[in-house]
């Protein structure tokens, strides 16, 4: 069903990658705090591997091509 284009340099896909991740941090934070108990801290903790998996992505992307 997806697939990446073959062309697709290494900054276009940490780039993507990293507002993938962006994307994904914003809807597990909303998710979050709609929940209460478990269920809330489960969906915290999703929430802060996706912060840290971003935070790699930006450094990665940092690190490849500087802004």
């Amino acid at each position: 069903m997806f697939t990446v284009a073959e062309g697709a340099d290494l900054e276009c896909l940490l780039a993507n990658l990293s507002e993938t991740l962006a994307s994904v941090n914003v809807m597990a934070n909303e998710l979050a705090f709609d929940l209460e108990g478990a269920r809330r801290s489960f969906a915290l903790g999703i929430h802060q591997m996706v912060e840290l998996s971003e935070l790699l992505a930006n450094r990665a992307l940092d690190i490849s091509a500087p802004r």
